[in-house]
């Protein structure tokens, strides 16, 4: 696979720009869905182990970031906090992620930020404080200032790759939502999805013209797939 991450210094990270196509499954069972990718001739292999994402999603108070997804504008930023394991309690490592979408391609900037407690004291005032203590760019500290928190999404993710490292997949199931406020947060409004399977197949824009080799092997539709759209209809409206 060609080199997807560029680390600029201890502090920041920025993937290439990649293709990002979804399959949202609800017909087929998680060991299916994983029985299928096993089986597929580009002998797609488990790379990582398995574990849950946690995520803070933040919008404009217009919620500008949420109309751009349902309309599918082709350019977007989406602005989230992201940690790996347990929801609640300390979170050592969380970072903040811009997610980079232009049209089906898609990338990343990564920045490290201050350990913070997720439960019911977190809120905007003590959000702040993290960006503040942190080594964010000048551009990305004023932006991620002017949102607020919207979302909180969680899921249990698996991560595969093709044998000849071109390609990868990632499984996720197992979703919640969680409504997150400015302020008194309880996390008590709460939405689960058990069923649906979000399936991703990402690959170097090099692989552009060979791609629909591996996915017209899928016996899934390809679709637009957004959580954080599928999160906040599900909490806030």
């Amino acid at each position: 696979m060609n080199a997807e991450v560029k680390p600029l210094d201890e502090k920041v990270i920025i993937t290439q720009y990649r293709y990002e196509r979804k399959f949202f499954i609800t017909e087929l069972s998680r060991e299916q869905v994983i029985q299928i990718v096993k089986n597929h001739p580009a002998c797609f292999r488990e790379v990582f182990h398995e574990r849950y994402i946690n995520n803070i999603y933040f919008d404009s108070h217009d919620q500008v970031n949420y109309i751009e997804n349902v309309e599918g504008n082709a350019d977007r930023t989406k602005y989230r906090i992201r940690w790996y394991g347990d929801l609640m309690g300390a979170v050592k490592k969380p970072v903040l992620e811009l997610k980079i979408k232009k049209s089906l391609l898609g990338k990343k900037r990564s920045f490290k930020l201050s350990p913070f407690t997720f439960d019911k004291t977190l809120d905007i005032y003590k959000l702040r404080q993290v960006f503040k203590t942190s080594v964010l760019d000048g551009d990305v500290a004023r932006e991620v200032m002017l949102q607020d928190p919207l979302l909180v999404n969680r899921y249990r993710r698996r991560y595969y790759l093709s044998a000849d490292n071109g390609y990868r997949i990632t499984i996720d199931d197992d979703q919640s939502f969680y409504k997150i406020k400015r302020l008194n947060n309880t996390f008590l409004r709460k939405d689960t999805d058990k069923t649906s399977i979000i399936l991703e197949l990402k690959y170097d824009q090099s692989l552009f013209n060979e791609a629909h080799k591996i996915s017209n092997l899928f016996p899934f539709r390809m679709t637009k797939s957004s959580k954080y759209v599928r999160g906040v209809d599900s909490i806030h409206f």
